[in-house]
């Protein structure tokens, strides 16, 4: 079984705080903030430690693609690229959004996998 590197850390605070180590040790030892170690606290105090072997996907901003991947792969199939580059040209062509040649390697992976 793997486990993510947030969930290691939440997991040996948790036992260091039941062990009454003290904060800065704990931050220390894990890595994990003083404001971690205080929601970690809190929830062991208030009884939801399920809460805390939840991990989620980080927000982040959406790509620059986003609501013209189908557009982009019905462009892809009616014609012939062979370069990422090229994609990346024909989408600040035909679309006006520039985009790096390693987000249309992203892109085209995406494309690929969902369709």
């Amino acid at each position: 079984m793997f486990m993510t590197e947030t969930l290691a850390k939440r997991i040996v605070g948790l036992v260091l705080i039941a062990i009454g180590i003290p904060n800065d040790q704990i931050a220390e030892t894990t890595g994990l903030s003083d404001r971690s170690i205080w929601t970690l606290k809190k929830a062991i105090r208030s009884g939801d430690i399920d809460s805390l072997f939840e991990t989620g996907r980080g927000g982040g901003r959406p790509g620059k693609a986003k609501g013209l991947e189908n557009a982009i792969a019905e462009e892809l199939e009616k014609n012939n690229y062979h370069t990422r580059q090229q994609v990346a040209d024909m989408i600040l062509d035909k679309f006006g959004v520039s985009m790096s040649v390693s987000a249309v390697g992203k892109l085209l992976k995406k494309t690929a996998s969902s369709g």
